[in-house]
């Protein structure tokens, strides 16, 4: 079975927990970077999009 879902609303709670918890890094600033990136949706949005997209893949083939 195949679950699809925005990633809007996945770093949105993601950010929130992250703000919320004061948490200042690497990681943070990423996941902070990608919620506004897919909010926006700005002229950059396909290499972008590409590099996540293909980083799930890349998860999902540790099955």
């Amino acid at each position: 079975m195949t679950l699809t879902f925005s990633a809007v609303p996945l770093f949105g709670a993601a950010s929130v927990v992250a703000v919320k918890s004061r948490a200042s890094g690497p990681g943070a600033a990423v996941l902070l970077f990608l919620f506004g990136f897919f909010t926006a949706g700005t002229g950059a949005y396909e290499p972008i999009h590409d590099l996540v997209a293909s980083f799930a893949d890349f998860l999902a083939s540790f099955d």
